[in-house]
C-alpha cells in the first residue's frame, strides 16, 4: 500500500483525496502536523490561495519538513497554487516560498475566475490519450532551468514540468474526473521510493 499525502491547510485538499481514493492500493492523508509526514511515499500540494498556503507552512512550522523531504529525493507534486509553493521565483514577487524547483512562474496568468477555461491535450510522458485539463485563475511557467524537464505547452505557455522527484501543473487534475495524472504521480512515487529504499 502506498501512502500519499495531501497538504490539508487550504484549497483543493477534498477533491485530491478523493480521486487518490479511486486508486487501487492507495492511501490518501490529509496532512497537516510533521508527524503526519511520516511513513508517507509521497505529498500533494494542492491549488488554492498560493499566498495563504505560504503563510500556513510557516505557522504550522512545515517549510522546513517539506524542504528537507524534498532534498533528499521524495515525490512531491504542485497542482496550480501547489506549484508557486514550490518555484524558486515568482514573477513580480520578491520572495519565494518553498524555493525547491528551478522554475519562474508568472501567478493569475490566465487572468480571473472567469477567465477559467478547460480543454484536452496528449502529455506524452504520461499518457499518450488526451488528458482533460482545467485551468482556474492559473499559472504558467515563464522560465525554466537546465534540470527541468518540460512536460507540457500550451500555446507556447510551459503548464506541466518535472525536476527529478517534483512534478507541476498549472492546471486541476483533481477537478476532473479523470486519474490519469494521479496514477502517474503514484507510479513516479512508488519507483523513487523504491529507489531511496536501495
Amino acid at each position: 500500500m502506498i501512502k500519499i499525502g495531501v497538504l490539508s491547510l487550504q484549497g483543493g485538499v477534498a477533491e485530491h483525496l478523493k480521486l487518490l481514493e479511486e486508486i487501487p492500493g492507495v492511501t490518501p492523508l490529509a496532512v497537516k502536523k510533521k508527524e503526519e509526514f511520516e511513513g508517507l511515499d509521497g505529498l500533494i500540494l494542492p491549488g488554492g490561495e498560493s499566498t495563504t498556503i505560504g503563510k500556513l507552512l510557516n505557522i504550522f512550522e512545515l517549510k522546513e519538513i517539506i524542504i528537507k523531504k524534498a532534498n533528499s529525493g521524495f515525490p512531491i507534486w504542485g497542482t496550480c497554487a501547489g506549484m508557486i509553493l514550490l518555484a524558486k521565483d515568482i514573477e513580480e514577487q520578491e520572495d519565494s516560498h518553498l524555493n525547491l524547483m528551478d522554475i519562474t512562474v508568472k501567478r493569475n496568468a490566465y487572468g480571473n475566475q472567469l477567465d477559467s477555461f478547460k480543454t484536452t491535450e496528449v502529455i506524452p510522458k504520461i499518457s499518450d490519450k488526451k488528458v482533460p485539463l482545467t485551468f482556474i485563475r492559473a499559472p504558467f511557467i515563464t522560465n525554466v532551468g537546465s534540470e527541468v524537464e518540460t512536460l507540457l505547452q500550451l500555446e507556447g505557455k510551459i503548464v506541466a514540468a518535472e525536476q527529478d522527484n517534483l512534478l507541476v501543473t498549472s492546471f486541476h487534475p483533481e477537478l476532473d474526473q479523470d486519474l490519469t495524472v494521479h496514477q502517474y504521480f503514484i507510479t513516479k512515487a512508488s519507483k523513487q521510493n523504491l529507489e531511496l529504499a536501495n
